[in-house]
């Protein structure tokens, strides 16, 4: 691992921001984007780490998302929190919106928040996670652009449709699920381009249709849903509650609107945060200890809940840094230094 370099979280965030920056953003929307980017990389989640900075600054020479966005709240008081991008990233919306939607949330014991016209190109845990931390529980999900066939068909018409979830712990991390409705996250497909890997039979097909395992041709074809019709369905859903719902794009509507999907997804998000306790009023017994004691069954069967790698990870990194390897720390110098060069 010749020159590897080894960063605190601060200064891997700090690089990451003045990469973004130089690039042209605001640092209202630099900061936040640069937070998910440090969360993927301190939990070894290499397919939203520092990897995703150069489709960031992509979508940016593009004209596909807005640098110097001002996310807009409205706020009527009800169970609906929506915050408009301004055709910005993502994250800059969340940060906005989601002290309104847990204070929502905590008065009337459930809320959603609706982000529109927003470029997203990140995981959905670090937004669970910062409702987890009020004692919320989460779900969030959004669209993306088509690159997923249903099942049973064989041209791309769903997005990788990512879905979460998480659940609160007192004295311990939360119990947080993130994934593609897709059998991997595109990132992985890409991820496996790079090395000159094969991908895994099941993962995709090429752009008539058949079984592949060549990543150029899954990215030039279509990926497959997890779980064959029960990933499809769930995707759809995704779409409908996530796209149409909340008045944004569908996966297919946002394909036709980038034109390319080497760029990054422009559409909506939406978010929902529940208070147990309100739920659970004028009932017997407290709802965080009795999911305690369903958790803790879990577990003494031997079974690994969700996430917790990534908590393992973020432990370990806290304690002993966040190591970059040589070719990534390599780029990060480039894009810092060289931000024109990226082209859409």
């Amino acid at each position: 691992m010749s020159n590897a370099r080894t960063f605190t979280a601060e200064q891997l965030r700090q690089s990451i921001e003045e990469i973004f920056v130089n690039a042209g953003l605001t640092k209202e929307q630099a900061g936040p984007a640069a937070g998910v980017i440090l969360a993927g990389e301190r939990d070894n989640c290499k397919s939203h780490g520092v990897y995703r900075i150069e489709g960031c600054l992509r979508t940016l020479a593009a004209g596909k998302v807005k640098p110097d966005a001002v996310p807009a709240l409205t706020d009527d008081g009800a169970g609906i929190v929506r915050v408009d991008a301004d055709g910005g990233f993502s994250p800059a919306a969340f940060a906005l919106g989601a002290p309104v939607l847990a204070e929502r949330a905590e008065k009337l014991g459930i809320a959603a928040l609706v982000i529109n016209n927003c470029t997203h190109f990140s995981a959905l845990w670090p937004e669970i996670e910062a409702l987890t931390e009020r004692g919320l529980a989460a779900m969030a999900m959004c669209p993306s652009y088509s690159s997923v066939a249903p099942s049973g068909g064989n041209a791309p018409l769903l997005g990788t449709n990512p879905f979460a979830f998480g659940w609160p712990r007192p004295d311990a991390p939360p119990y947080v699920f993130d994934f593609a409705t897709s059998v991997v996250a595109r990132g992985e497909i890409e991820l496996h381009r790079q090395a000159g890997k094969p991908l895994p039979e099941g993962w995709a097909v090429d752009r008539d249709g058949n079984p592949t395992t060549d990543p150029a041709a899954a990215l030039e074809g279509a990926m497959l849903p997890f779980g064959a019709h029960k990933g499809s369905a769930i995707s759809t859903m995704i779409e409908l509650l996530a796209g149409a719902m909340i008045g944004d794009l569908t996966s297919d509507e946002a394909l036709d609107y980038l034109g390319t999907t080497a760029i990054l997804p422009h559409h909506g998000e939406l978010v929902i945060a529940f208070s147990p306790r309100r739920f659970a009023a004028g009932r017997p017994g407290d709802p965080f200890r009795r999911a305690e004691a369903f958790l803790d069954a879990i577990a003494g069967q031997g079974a690994r809940l969700p996430s917790q790698r990534r908590f393992a990870a973020r432990r370990k990194t806290a304690q002993d840094g966040i190591t970059l390897t040589g070719d990534e720390v390599a780029m990060m110098q480039r894009l810092r230094d060289n931000p024109g060069e990226i082209k859409a």
